[in-house]
């Protein structure tokens, strides 16, 4: 592997993209589901938002045409994996990996959001 000279270059804060087909049903679900609250939002109609909570920070952008993918487009860390998963399932999201203990240090399980994008979630054990 090429070494990099890092040039005293240090990353962020890095968010994802998540692709969603309505604004107005994504922001539902991530705020009322994930707890996520709104900061911005771009456009008319709005085609461009951004989520945060805590830390996290997730950018939610209208595409139309998107076909979910089959393999996760993003991966959230929280403090309380078992009480995230209850509010998912409480909540009608459908959960793609059950929540499990895995071998590389994580206690996660994997949802979907109502356009097809799977988010891995775990915590540290």
């Amino acid at each position: 592997m090429k070494e990099i000279a890092d040039h005293g270059v240090r990353f962020g804060r890095i968010a994802a993209m998540v692709p969603v087909t309505d604004m107005d049903k994504a922001y539902d679900f991530y705020a009322n589901v994930l707890g996520f609250t709104k900061v911005f939002e771009n456009g008319s109609p709005v085609g461009f938002m951004i989520l945060k909570r805590d830390a996290g920070e997730l950018h939610l952008t209208l595409q139309r045409n998107h076909k979910a993918a089959a393999f996760n487009v993003a991966h959230m860390m929280v403090d309380d994996v078992d009480a995230l998963h209850a509010r998912c399932k409480q909540n009608g999201a459908r959960i793609i990996k059950g929540l499990k203990d895995q071998e590389y240090g994580l206690r996660a399980f994997v949802f979907e959001d109502p356009f097809g994008n799977r988010i891995d979630v775990g915590q540290a054990i």
